[in-house]
């Protein structure tokens, strides 16, 4: 069984507890002006939006089966059996596929640093590795970010939403989506409202596309190398062809004189 996050956002305060344990933790600066800042960033991994008093958390979902650890070319980025999706920086070579293969817009780049790195939320990996709640976790004074067992967690989810239907949308978005997520959401208002679109995702995980489309490569590839090296054959015998003929025609132009 794998860790998750549990964030119930009809219990969330906006307090942004969780910004500046999140900041703490990873070393991270945190005052007024990055509090105030309403993406995810270099320097902010984890972020609380608001709209007009309604909360949301936006944190890396940490995939079950992660697209931008699947297009990393170097292993930088991993899934571990604990849950979380982790980065190792001095693997890094700063290709940024995984910026692009991310469905939710997560890894973000040092764009503005002489030597920049792939930065992102790696849910604590230490503390979950020694038994402890995330940081986020542990600085909510509400509970809205709860730490667990993933399939307990969607157990708890499922029988919020069951006993106070009138508080939730009939979703947990992260169970399905992508094939599954590590952080699981509750909302009160639509999740489109804050960018989330379970509608617009695939239930699949991600890599098995690319897997799919790799399966079929032994059934096109040889047959579009073949196609491409007749044509290949065929023109330069053109042009040896050609070039013979001109040879000819100068000797017996030589010759007649």
């Amino acid at each position: 069984m794998s860790k998750a996050l549990l964030y119930d956002a009809t219990l969330c305060v906006g307090c942004k507890a969780c910004e500046g344990a999140c900041a703490e933790q990873n070393k991270l600066p945190y005052d007024e002006t990055i509090a105030a800042e309403q993406v995810q960033s270099d320097h902010k991994f984890t972020v609380v939006l608001n709209k007009n008093e309604k909360y949301m958390r936006r944190l890396c979902m940490h995939c079950q089966d992660p697209a931008c650890a699947s297009v990393c070319p170097v292993g930088a980025l991993h899934k571990t059996a604990a849950g979380p999706v982790v980065y190792e920086e001095d693997r890094c070579m700063g290709c940024r596929y995984c910026m692009a293969a991310c469905p939710f817009g997560v890894p973000k780049y040092e764009w503005s640093k002489v030597l920049p790195k792939v930065q992102k939320c790696v849910m604590c990996p230490d503390r979950v590795a020694a038994g402890r709640p995330t940081a986020c976790t542990e600085a909510c004074p509400t509970g809205a970010t709860k730490f667990g067992e993933r399939e307990e967690l969607i157990q708890e989810a499922r029988d919020r939403i069951r006993q106070n239907p009138s508080n939730y949308v009939p979703h947990v978005f992260g169970i399905e989506e992508v094939g599954g997520t590590s952080v699981l959401i509750l909302s009160g208002v639509a999740f489109e409202e804050f960018g989330l679109k379970p509608n617009e995702l695939p239930k699949d995980p991600l890599p098995l596309y690319t897997y799919r489309v790799l399966s079929r490569i032994p059934d096109f590839v040889p047959l579009g190398g073949m196609v491409l090296g007749g044509v290949w054959w065929i023109t330069h015998r053109r042009e040896e062809v050609a070039a013979a003929e001109a040879a000819e025609k100068k000797e017996d132009r030589g010759g007649s004189r």
